[in-house]
């Protein structure tokens, strides 16, 4: 079982870990130290135990927090799938808009007319 030397809040500890999970620890370290340092810049100097304590609650906060936007986010996508799903279920019918007569006149009186210039170019040439 290896054992690592860990820093938390100035302070040296030595933990064992299961092998393979020395990464984790020490990033678990980082995480714990990170939140002891503002305590220390807050507060100064403090008992270990109890900068360890609050150290460890701080984190425990963040990670509240974390889950409560996990669990929010997890909602908005179950509720997301479900309005997918039933669109997916019933699809919406779109319509083309159909092109009103008097456009359809209109372009045909114009190309009649390019037609008649085109034939005049070609007599004239």
């Amino acid at each position: 079982m290896p054992e690592l030397k860990i820093s938390v809040g100035g302070r040296e500890f030595d933990v064992a870990c299961q092998e393979g999970e020395e990464h984790f620890l020490r990033s678990a370290a980082a995480m714990l130290d990170t939140e002891a340092s503002v305590l220390l810049g807050q507060i100064g100097r403090i008992p270990e135990t109890r900068m360890l304590l609050m150290s460890g609650l701080m984190l425990a906060d963040k990670t509240a927090g974390l889950e409560d936007q996990l669990r929010s986010a997890l909602a908005r996508a179950k509720t997301a799938e479900a309005a997918l799903s039933e669109a997916q279920a019933n699809p919406t019918r779109v319509e083309v808009p159909v092109i009103p007569v008097e456009v359809t006149d209109t372009l045909a009186e114009i190309a009649a007319r390019a037609e008649a210039l085109a034939d005049r170019v070609e007599e004239s040439l």
